[in-house]
């Protein structure tokens, strides 16, 4: 089966954190017991938790298939996944307005994901020297692409007044950045903060993801009349995708027009 680089990228980083943590544990030692607590503990992030799951089965099966490995039955078989999971919804413009009050790390984080439109985790491991005045490179994992997109000035700002010394926006170390792990975690017990806040709008913060996020700034492009190919040259999206949430501003914008028709506003 041949893999995309990106695709190959992803189970590299997921197979470098199984590494991590379980270098100097027996594999024959992983039992479908540890597993099924693993991914009943990623629940929160369910995609991520399958992702987990397929990564642990893979590796399983080439150990056992390729090199004859002397293992048990793969521990991943009858853990049942989450599955495809609802569309990532749009931030509303009340949660929008809260991120200016959040802790400073998923602050930035909202920041870099809607002013680069770019995937959470690839927006969180931001370098520093990636913003050169009015540009900024910026990565897309999924097509392994690396291109340069104009910097709104909001995040320009924002970065230039960062304490200087780290490599990353979001540093963990003088080196490494924060995980897209521990910045969601962040953001989940902060969203957990805004539960009067979304009551007083009759809405439910949990509904809300940072890839939420990604998606108001595709919808706020769309809205500010852009075409394709200027979405696509700020997200690096697909033109299905681009298509779909030209839609969704569409919609919207029609039916302002229609009811200020209507009732003749």
């Amino acid at each position: 089966m041949k893999l995309s680089d990106g695709t190959k990228k992803s189970y590299n980083r997921e197979f470098e954190k199984i590494l991590e943590k379980n270098a100097d544990k027996p594999m024959s030692s992983t039992t479908k017991a540890a597993i099924r607590k693993k991914h009943n503990a990623m629940s929160p992030t369910p995609r991520a938790a399958d992702w987990m799951l397929q990564t642990v089965s893979i590796l399983w099966n080439y150990a056992k298939d390729k090199h004859d490995w002397p293992l048990a039955e793969n521990p991943t078989k009858g853990v049942d996944k989450y599955g495809s999971q609802r569309e990532f919804l749009t931030w509303p413009d009340w949660m929008l307005e809260a991120l200016a009050k959040a802790p400073h790390d998923v602050r930035v984080a909202g920041e870099l994901i809607r002013g680069t439109g770019q995937r959470p985790a690839a927006a969180i491991k931001m370098l520093r020297s990636a913003f050169k005045g009015e540009w900024v490179t910026v990565t897309d994992e999924k097509g392994d692409e690396t291109f340069d997109i104009y910097c709104p000035v909001r995040l320009r700002t924002l970065v230039e007044g960062l304490e200087e010394g780290p490599r990353h926006v979001l540093a963990k170390s003088e080196t490494a950045p924060r995980s897209y792990d521990d910045v969601e975690k962040s953001f989940r017990a902060w969203r957990k903060t805004l539960v009067d806040l979304a009551k007083k709008h009759d809405d439910n913060a949990s509904r809300y993801t940072l890839h939420g996020l990604r998606k108001r700034a595709c919808v706020e492009l769309a809205e500010a009349n852009c075409s394709d190919a200027e979405i696509q040259a700020v997200t690096g999206q697909s033109t299905e995708t681009v298509a779909h949430y030209r839609k969704q501003a569409n919609r919207r914008a029609m039916s302002r027009t229609a009811q200020q028709r209507r009732f003749q506003e």
